[in-house]
């Protein structure tokens, strides 16, 4: 049996297999590249904060994903195959990792916040 996510370790575990597979993926792993020029050293701990907030709400994260998802797809237009492939690629992670309520409250978090952007970026 999987235990649930408890704490920011795996928080940072979670997302750090995460972003492994986004790294690798044809369809997402340019957004994160040759679009955004991600630097993935400011960029996971901005990760950790958001969904550590998102789980336990530490109050961690400051930040506005909404704008910072806009202007990625001002650079590089998203599309709602671009969401789905996000979605399962995270709820995929999370489910190889861990399995309990907080396991569960992290990916209805994801579809919501992906919902909404889809709604508010591409509509």
């Amino acid at each position: 049996m999987k235990t649930d996510i408890e704490n920011r370790s795996d928080i940072e575990h979670l997302v750090n297999s995460f972003y492994s597979k986004v790294k690798r993926d044809e369809m997402l792993a340019p957004f994160f590249g040759k679009v955004a020029k991600i630097n993935w050293k400011q960029h996971l701990p901005v990760m950790y904060n958001f969904w550590e907030n998102a789980v336990f709400h530490t109050g961690t994260y400051h930040g506005n994903p909404m704008e910072v998802h806009r202007q990625l797809s001002a650079k590089k237009s998203l599309s709602p195959v671009h969401f789905k492939r996000w979605l399962e690629l995270f709820i995929t992670t999370v489910d190889d990792l861990y399995g309990g309520n907080n396991a569960e409250n992290i990916k209805q978090r994801a579809i919501s916040i992906a919902t909404v952007m889809q709604i508010k970026l591409i509509s």
